[in-house]
């Protein structure tokens, strides 16, 4: 596997930051006004008022600051610069306190110094990430004892989908991983100038097993038939903002929750 993988995919989230932070989808002047961008019922399922979250892969933190909002002592971590940057002027705007650090998800342990009660991840993080195994490590390295993650993400299955929605690419990825090139992304119309990235798929049963290898007692796997990004035309909105299959197809899972604790 070639070292470019990383720089490749840095530069392509750079670009994107502009471009999200001024779309629709992320609707940041909704977010300033008090939205929470927590939609897939995380602050249902946790406690989070006077806890330590630490959420990995943040990118420019809207996430991050509706935890901080609902009462977490928070802590947001990615590798794009522009993306800490970013969150960081948001946070001042809304008067929010958290802090921000531009870091590598594998590099997390030495670059925060710290332990905390929540480790949160989601969503579309770890598609970006060639060793499941080394990640699930730092996520245990990040836990108090009694700690609990938190991981929101999209279902392995839905990536195996070409555009057309027939059976296009893998379920298990070569450890290469896949190269692709786009010129738009998933928020925003703007085209993009880094266009190549390299993303990995992985399977439930690697992301489980990896995890409690580093440790980790698994309580919950749930699959979810909706997804917060129409990612296919006649996927229809079921009135929370998500988006699930016509009621005259087939319902597939298009989103997982999972949650683990460090003994």
């Amino acid at each position: 596997m070639s070292d470019n993988w990383r720089e490749l995919n840095r530069v392509s989230w750079d670009e994107r930051v502009p471009i999200h932070a001024h779309s629709r989808l992320y609707d940041v002047a909704g977010f300033k006004a008090g939205r929470s961008s927590l939609v897939h019922g995380e602050l249902e399922a946790l406690n989070v008022t006077d806890k330590s979250l630490v959420h990995l892969q943040c990118h420019f933190g809207l996430d991050t600051l509706s935890f901080a909002r609902a009462g977490a002592d928070v802590t947001g971590l990615d590798f794009s610069s522009v993306a800490i940057e970013t969150a960081t002027q948001i946070a001042r705007e809304i008067d929010v306190p958290a802090r921000f650090v531009v870091a590598d998800v594998y590099d997390a342990a030495g670059a925060l110094g710290a332990t905390y009660d929540i480790v949160y991840s989601g969503i579309g993080a770890i598609c970006w990430l060639p060793d499941v195994d080394a990640w699930a490590r730092v996520v245990a390295s990040l836990l108090k004892p009694g700690g609990e993650f938190y991981f929101v993400e999209f279902h392995p299955l839905e990536w195996i989908w070409g555009e057309d929605f027939t059976p296009t690419y893998d379920y298990f990825t070569d450890a290469a991983g896949l190269r692709l090139v786009n010129d738009q992304t998933y928020a925003g119309d703007d085209k993009l100038a880094h266009t190549e990235t390299v993303q990995w798929n992985h399977s439930l049963g690697a992301v489980v097993t990896a995890l409690a290898r580093a440790g980790l007692t698994i309580t919950e796997l749930t699959e979810h038939d909706a997804t917060m990004v129409k990612g296919w035309d006649f996927l229809v909105e079921r009135g929370d903002g998500l988006y699930t299959m016509p009621s005259d197809r087939p319902n597939l899972p298009f989103m997982y929750t999972l949650r683990a604790v460090k003994g």
